[in-house]
């Protein structure tokens, strides 16, 4: 009697060795859950995987406390339009139905982080005398967020590029035809800025023919403190 106890015993263990055994080699996760699922009668729910958490404008992390997330997307030749999210909030895009072609503007005031403008000037056809209008009576501190779209380049003129270098752009002065272009800058800022991007139109590289690839940035712009009274 105790024999065929003992015999019974180490036949289960020898079934329980060869069944996680095979549901290793065949499943190639952890066969444990299925192990102790045999032995209490309950099979194990297999943990997910955790989700990768998306942060404003789609950033791979938050921004530091007083500081605006970013993400601008330039046009692709001159079939899909250009894209500027700014905290979480998208301000031009061809779903707006606002894009246009050239260069589409936001101006965001740089210490409340509200939206204080938008427009789309076109540098193929249209009178750069609107441009210059438009950038000339910014308020000091006034964030610009810039993406091109097909052509941002035919009509600008000197004023008009020394404008955007007065807002910290080094690429304004050398900007050409069809190149794609997004630029971050700033009213009054002291330095270049570190938000830029340009892509020179090449007939060499170009991706789409007749223009280059389109341009993705992203990035955190600090708020400025409010002046003092």
């Amino acid at each position: 009697m105790r024999l065929a106890v003992a015999l019974r015993a180490v036949g289960l263990v020898l079934l329980l060795g060869f069944t996680w055994l095979l549901a290793n080699s065949m499943l190639g996760g952890d066969s444990n859950s299925l192990i102790r699922g045999l032995i209490t009668g309950k099979q194990e729910e297999p943990t997910p995987e955790p989700k990768l958490r998306k942060y404003k404008c789609g950033l791979s992390a938050a921004c530091p406390p007083k500081h605006l997330a970013f993400r601008l997307t330039s046009g692709a030749a001159n079939v899909i339009g250009p894209k500027i999210c700014v905290d979480d909030k998208v301000l031009i895009s061809s779903a707006k139905n606002n894009v246009g072609r050239g260069l589409n503007i936001a101006l965001v005031n740089g210490v409340t982080g509200d939206i204080l403008e938008i427009r789309a000037f076109d540098m193929w056809a249209g009178d750069v005398s609107d441009l210059l209008k438009y950038l000339r009576p910014l308020h000091e501190g006034t964030l610009v967020f810039v993406s091109s779209f097909d052509d941002p380049a035919s009509k600008l003129n000197d004023e008009a590029r020394r404008l955007f270098e007065e807002l910290g752009s080094t690429a304004a002065k050398e900007l050409g035809f069809r190149d794609s272009w997004v630029f971050v800058g700033a009213k009054g800022i002291e330095n270049k800025s570190p938000f830029e991007q340009r892509m020179k139109n090449s007939k060499s590289s170009n991706k789409y023919e007749g223009w280059p690839e389109a341009l993705e940035m992203d990035g955190c712009v600090p708020l400025r403190a409010p002046l003092e009274t």
